[in-house]
């Protein structure tokens, strides 16, 4: 099985980490909800893959009005899933694996009904009185400014209890966390902590440019011209007003820092740990570089910026170079698909699933930085279509049917394609088992030389082996509009790398000044070298040494 390719604590830089949405990933009771003991059981699957760690979205005790991403208990694990010795025995078998083990970490809100937010409403004057965002209403009676919710509506929900109104950026059954009360900041802290000792190996931040406003409340005003990339909190869909605002106020404050840094010298009083913030805004690049600077802050950041429907090389070398540029004192963490986007497998070209899913592959495994994969793309898989009837994404339910919501992305992960369930679950899923993911199966592609698991595989293994993939520099070529070119560099060795992007065949000349010394071994590459020239079949790549 699969162990660190660097056992000191830099692990992280470089590493592919898989992402499992609990729900979805192996039902163990029957229930037809994935759960933790099902997570431990298909953990050889993650391993054979190659990853170096697994981050499990949220777990912990909650309502499920998002899914879980509202809180009703840091500490512990909601019943559907399993307990926490299901949990330690998940760590262990990870851990013998040579897995590390990262969870969400959902800070700026809780559930609405978390204790803390019981106490909170029951008056202006008691413990908790302000570990939550409230404010008195305008003379009448309307919000106290225009922010909006990233799920729909005002971001402000009246409470008869405290007569004031109370801060929610999503759902109005998550209420904002006040981080400008430092008894917030710390009790989130032993929350941490707590997972620490359990031997949690990293955190994944949601929406970790959320955690403070302003507290002024200033309106936002109009968005103007710029729009940032699409996803949770950076630039909503159509139909959604919150992508008209310019989100100045309402998040990404700068207070923000001093806060990252009280996090990570908690992790630092640990071996090994690390974490990856989620960061939603028109100017993510910027704040990756922000909150990643130093060395004192988040260990790595990732943004919306690639999970965009754009396929062509001028966007992916203008977006990546620009992270060169700007974010020249931290890291970046890439990635194609997640639990809140359509699969890029239907994104970029799903006219050519299986040869944009093996390019698409190689291509994230080959940038520099570290990596998120999404539980099934290393099938293939595409977007699922669900009928209203089936929609439990309480996103998709308040603009459908202009937006389905993300529902389509979260669909049984496919073990077997005759079992019943497709090898998920023995009763009824949560949602159900798209019948055109079958014939992609894990069952399916094991060992069959080509299929796209095999590819994802090997390249993973490729990556694993070589340094210059996992650490060294990038740098752009001037290629055409089908070609995207880049070498990337450590020490003496210097590999070039080319992707055509289009469904036509395509042919390159590599640019005087660059000298073509012989092969690299890229996993299914069928590129076809004549000297200084290339020729790319539809959808192709390849690489060679350079002098």
């Amino acid at each position: 099985m699969s162990d660190s390719p660097d056992k000191d604590a830099d692990w992280w830089r470089g590493a592919v980490i898989y992402q499992i949405y609990p729900r979805s990933f192996q039902d163990s009771d029957g229930d037809g909800m994935g759960d933790l003991p099902g997570i431990t059981r298909r953990l050889e699957h993650v391993a054979m893959l190659g990853a170096d760690a697994i981050w499990i979205s949220p777990f912990f005790p909650s309502p499920m009005k998002d899914m879980g991403y509202d809180v009703s208990d840091y500490t512990g694990v909601d019943p559907m899933f399993g307990s926490l010795q299901d949990f330690d025995d998940l760590v262990a078998r990870a851990h013998a694996l040579g897995l590390k083990v990262m969870i969400d970490q959902v800070m700026n809100h809780t559930s609405d009904q978390h204790a803390w937010f019981r106490e909170s409403r029951l008056g202006r004057e008691g413990d908790k009185a302000d570990w939550y965002v409230w404010a008195d209403p305008k003379e009448d009676g309307s919000a106290p400014n225009n922010w909006l919710s990233v799920f729909g509506g005002p971001a402000w929900e009246w409470d008869g209890v405290r007569k004031q109104y109370y801060l929610h950026n999503f759902l109005a059954s998550q209420p904002d966390l006040n981080f400008h009360c430092e008894a917030v900041q710390d009790a989130i802290l032993e929350t941490v902590r707590f997972w620490l000792e359990r031997g949690v190996d990293g955190f994944r931040l949601d929406t970790a440019n959320f955690f403070f406003h302003d507290k002024l409340l200033r309106s936002n005003p109009p968005v103007g011209e710029q729009k940032g990339p699409a996803g949770i909190g950076a630039d909503a869909p159509d139909v959604n007003p919150y992508g008209m605002q310019s989100h100045l106020y309402s998040k990404s404050q700068p207070e923000n820092v001093a806060w990252l840094e009280r996090f990570r010298a908690l992790l630092d009083e640990y071996d090994g740990r690390t974490s990856v913030g989620e960061v939603g805004d028109a100017r993510a690049i910027e704040l990756t570089a922000e909150y990643t600077a130093t060395g004192k802050r988040l260990h790595m950041c990732y943004t919306f910026d690639l999970l965009s429907e754009n396929f062509s090389p001028h966007f992916f070398r203008r977006t990546v170079k620009r992270f060169e540029e700007v974010v020249t004192d931290g890291w970046v963490c890439w990635a194609f698909s997640n639990h809140d986007v359509v699969r890029h497998a239907s994104r970029f070209a799903p006219d050519h699933r299986e040869e944009v899913a093996k390019l698409s592959a190689t291509l994230l495994l080959s940038l520099r930085g570290s990596v998120c994969l999404y539980q099934g793309e290393e099938l293939g898989l595409g977007e699922a279509e669900i009928a209203y009837e089936d929609v439990q994404d309480p996103y998709g339910l308040r603009f459908w049917p202009a937006f389905k919501g993300r529902d389509g992305c979260r669909t049984p992960m496919v073990w077997e394609a005759g079992a019943a369930q497709a090898g998920f679950s023995t009763g009824k899923p949560w949602l159900p088992v798209p019948a055109e993911h079958l014939p992609l199966a894990v069952d399916r592609q094991a060992g069959r030389a080509g299929s796209v698991l095999e590819h994802y595989r090997a390249m993973l293994g490729q990556r694993r082996q070589s340094a210059v993939l996992r650490k060294g520099d990038i740098g752009f070529i001037d290629a055409t509009a089908q070609v995207l070119a880049f070498i990337r560099a450590l020490g003496e060795e210097r590999v070039l790398q080319v992707f055509n992007l289009s469904d036509r065949p395509a042919r390159w000349s590599v640019p005087d000044g660059l000298s073509v010394a012989g092969d690299f071994p890229l996993p299914g590459a069928a590129a076809e070298w004549r000297g200084s020239s290339v020729e790319l079949p539809a959808f192709g790549f390849g690489a060679r040494l350079l002098d």
